[in-house]
Order: C-alpha cells, then structure tokens, then sequence
C-alpha cells in the first residue's frame, strides 16, 4: 500500500512539472501579446498627437492669413480717411468693394501665414484664397518632424498633415445717403444743403472739411470723418474673422 501511494505522487509530481513546462510558453505568448498591444497603442497615440499639432498649425496659420487680410483691408479703408479724402467720387467704388471684403492682395496674408506655421512647427504647403461668399483662406500645412519610429512600418518617414479655412466676414455695409446721416449731415438744413452742414460738412456739424463716409455696422452707424480721427472703427468691427466649420 505504502509502496503504491509513493508511486501515485511521483507521478504526480511528474504530471505537475509537465503542467508548468506546458503553461511557460502560453505565459510568454500572453506576455508578447500584451507588449505588442502596448506598442501599437503607443504607436496610434504618437500619430494622434501629431496628427493634432499638425492641425493646430493649421488652424493657426488660416486665421494669421485672414487677420492679415483684414487688416489690409482696413488700412485701405481708412487711411483715406485719416490722409483728409473724404467718402465722395471714386473713392466709394473702391470702399464700397473692400466693404465686402475684397480688393487688396492676398500675397501677404499667405505670408504671414507661414510665419505662424513656423512657430508650431510645420510648413504651408499650399495657401488658397477663395472669394465666394466671402473672402477665405484654405492653408495646408505639413510636420517639420516625421511621427517617429514604432511597430508600425513606415512613421519613421511619415509626415502629419491637416488643412484648415479661415473666412473674412464683413460686418459693414455703406451707408444709404453714404454719410449716415438721414439726408444732411450738419446743422443747417436737413436735406444737406444748409450753410452750416452740406456736403462739405462733419456729420456733427462742426464745419469740418471733406465729405465723410458713413458706413453701418452690425446696426451700428459710423461716420468716417477726415475732421474727426478720433472716432474710427477697429479692424474687428469691420470684418469678423473665424475658421470655416
């Protein structure tokens, strides 16, 4: 009895050594397993994050481009005013078309669009300017640094790209009787004729030469007067700027 109960538990000392040699390699492919999923996590995670700075650049340099443009445009709308021309002749022509956000160059908005994707450390790799319905700027931008090496083949020499559209939205329009007035634009008579208001006259009747222009707003009147510098519009009451969706 003794000699069969000996028998019995070194086989089963031998079936347990079995047991744990079989199960080894099953732990080693399990550990395996779970590093190559940490990897590819890893991998997908390095991508995302470049994917994301590549977009920021983007986003970035789009609305750098249509900032620069509306600034330009609003150089070209009120340094007229502020060298004394008024809003008469052929100058509302060219207002009345900047008013919508069009007719200065778009060369150094996309300019300035590179410099803002340097800083995030990308490059413009195209910069388009649309016109329809307002004025925009589509950029493209490209990673200065690959996404890096991982499992995965090939991110070594993989670069993250994005694209994104800034748009030029004018908020103003010309005025009806172009000085925002309601026909005159002084103290004299109301139909703009009176000696001390006219066509010459400051829209607060104070005399001052050169016809102003008025220009509405957002439902808010300006008039832009060569007597009254101190009372001009900024650039962003003038035109909005925003990323397209």
């Amino acid at each position: 009895m003794a000699a069969t109960t000996g028998r019995t538990a070194g086989g089963a000392r031998r079936r347990g050594g079995r047991d744990a040699g079989q199960a080894f390699p099953l732990y080693l492919v399990a550990v395996a397993a779970l590093l190559f999923l940490a990897l590819a996590f890893f991998a997908v995670g390095q991508a995302a994050a470049s994917r994301n700075g590549a977009q920021t650049a983007a986003d970035a340099a789009a609305l750098a481009a249509g900032q620069q443009y509306r600034d330009q445009l609003t150089r070209g709308l009120l340094d007229p005013i502020r060298s004394g021309a008024g809003g008469g002749g052929d100058g509302r022509a060219r207002w009345a078309e900047q008013l919508r956000g069009r007719g200065v160059p778009s060369g150094p908005a996309c300019e300035n669009a590179d410099w803002f994707a340097a800083q995030n450390d990308a490059v413009v790799s195209a910069c388009r300017p649309g016109s329809e319905p307002a004025t925009s700027f589509a950029v493209t931008v490209k990673s200065r640094k690959p996404v890096g090496r991982s499992i995965i083949p090939s991110t070594g020499s993989t670069y993250a790209s994005a694209e994104a559209k800034a748009v030029v939205v004018p908020r103003c329009t010309l005025a009806e009787d172009g000085t925002g007035g309601t026909g005159g634009t002084g103290e004299g008579d109301k139909g703009g004729t009176g000696d001390k208001g006219g066509d010459g006259g400051a829209a607060d009747g104070t005399g001052q030469p050169g016809p102003p222009l008025g220009i509405v707003c957002d439902g808010k009147t300006w008039v832009l007067d060569p007597g009254n510098l101190r009372v001009l519009p900024q650039a962003s009451d003038l035109f909005a700027v925003r990323l397209a969706q």
